[in-house]
């Protein structure tokens, strides 16, 4: 491998995110229980957020107001401005929610750094992301951060054309093989996929891969039995 460039996902690869968001779909559900089953309403929802994904992208914004829009569906539009403004307050708790490293990422960058060019490139909301990062303290050890609006194979073209690399000079790590790891491979890069133990649905494929340029591994820190 002639690698130039190892790129890291943020929510669930550097740390913790998804637990936070069912955390808060669990608060959606007991809020509105008056209206349907816990498995109604989180179905209901789901199918909200991703209705609503070409219009509002991912991350917490969106996601609060595909609440608001699911419970005033769910409801037949009688939901109580009361409910609304808690649907908002689970939304901003979600937004300050602290900052959960993964077991072993501050020893696996600091290994990596001065020895490849190091960034991130996650999805989501700037602003949200940006703040995620900078609480983290792990912003020290990125040359670049690229918040993408999705994570397709053109979304990568596009941030190889910005790193000015060739795809075999890139390695992306996550958790996502949807979004980490297939459009990486689809370019001729590198990926390596480290599953979490939680997993949005959206983000879930019902197929094995296979490729040469993939690899799987149990944590973050494994990475360094193949980079170094």
């Amino acid at each position: 491998m002639n690698l130039k460039v190892i790129a890291f996902d943020a929510d669930d690869t550097l740390f913790v995110n998804e637990p936070y968001f069912q955390e808060t779909e669990q608060k959606f559900c007991a809020l509105m229980s008056d209206y349907l089953s816990h498995q109604g309403l989180s179905q209901e929802l789901f199918k909200t957020e991703i209705a609503n994904l070409d219009l509002y992208g991912y991350g917490i914004k969106g996601y609060i107001l595909s609440m608001i829009e699911a419970a005033m569906k769910i409801s037949n539009n009688t939901i109580s401005i009361e409910i609304i403004e808690k649907i908002i307050e689970f939304g901003k708790e979600l937004l300050q929610k602290p900052i959960e490293l993964l077991e072993g990422v501050e020893v696996t960058l600091e290994a990596l750094k001065g020895k490849y060019k190091l960034i991130v490139a996650t999805k989501g909301d700037l602003k949200d992301q940006q703040s995620k990062l900078h609480r983290s303290g792990l912003g020290h050890y990125f040359h670049h951060i690229e918040v993408m609006a999705d994570k397709q194979e053109v979304n990568y073209q596009k941030l190889l054309a910005r790193l000015e690399i060739k795809p075999d000079e890139f390695f992306m790590i996550g958790n996502s093989l949807k979004s980490d790891v297939l459009p990486v491979l689809e370019l001729g890069g590198y990926a390596v996929h480290i599953p979490f133990h939680t997993t949005w649905e959206h983000e879930k494929i019902n197929h094995n891969v296979e490729h040469p340029n993939f690899k799987t591994v149990a944590k973050i820190s494994d990475v360094l039995e193949i980079l170094m």
